[in-house]
């Protein structure tokens, strides 16, 4: 069975789309159990809106999407299943006036400017509006190993660095340097990272303190025994 996404985009004869070609099989791992249900999607960069579509497509009729672009000119693709919204990416306030509009998203996919203060004031403003069980996708984050955007390699200020420090707080409860105060709300509540070529993505799950168990009876007794 193909992806449903991939064969979207080979037969688009729609609105302009630009996508590189890997990322199809990563938003249907990670988007898949949303198709069907009354979601809403934030999409951060509506370029000439090919994409919203393809969203509309993939989701169904009862999924909320919600296109976000600096362009006026994205206006004209707003409709009774997609909302658009103008504003900077970067702008804190804009990104608090979006999460007011929307305090719960389900699926949301920064897809905007690909700087670095871009995409991390976008997610320190809007992580903790999306869904206990909803996923927060960065892409084109190679974005972060160019100059030109704020990036280079290992450069401290970028998204990638940021994301692997993300890594840590993953893992807050078996970090032994850190009080029980530390564990943050990302801690709590992001379930997996996962870095691909050019994409980051975080599924939510609420999270208590991880518990180790044992089950079945001994095999052999210790040496000392």
């Amino acid at each position: 069975m193909g992806n449903p996404l991939a064969d979207w985009f080979l037969t688009n004869r729609g609105p302009l789309m630009n996508k590189w070609f890997h990322y199809f099989d990563i938003y249907d791992r990670h988007f898949a159990r949303f198709r069907g249900r009354d979601i809403v999607m934030v999409e951060i960069g509506v370029y000439h809106g090919g994409s919203l579509g393809m969203w509309q497509s993939y989701f169904g009729p009862d999924a909320k999407l919600v296109g976000v672009d600096l362009n006026p000119r994205a206006l004209k693709f707003a409709g009774a299943q997609v909302d658009i919204l103008i504003g900077d990416q970067s702008d804190r306030g804009f990104l608090r006036e979006l999460r007011a509009r929307y305090p719960r998203i389900d699926v949301l996919l920064d897809d905007g400017g690909h700087a670095m203060h871009q995409q991390i004031a976008t997610f320190e403003e809007l992580f903790d509006a999306v869904a206990e069980d909803g996923v927060y996708m960065v892409e084109d984050t190679h974005t972060s190993y160019w100059p030109e955007f704020g990036g280079g390699l290992r450069a401290p200020g970028s998204f990638i660095e940021y994301a692997k420090r993300l890594a840590d707080e993953l893992n807050a409860w078996h970090v032994r340097e850190w009080a029980t105060t530390e564990r943050s709300a990302f801690a709590r509540s992001a379930w997996s990272l996962a870095f691909y070529d050019s994409i980051v993505a975080i599924e939510k799950r609420p999270k208590t303190a991880p518990a180790a168990r044992l089950t079945g009876k001994l095999s052999f007794l210790a040496l000392d025994e």
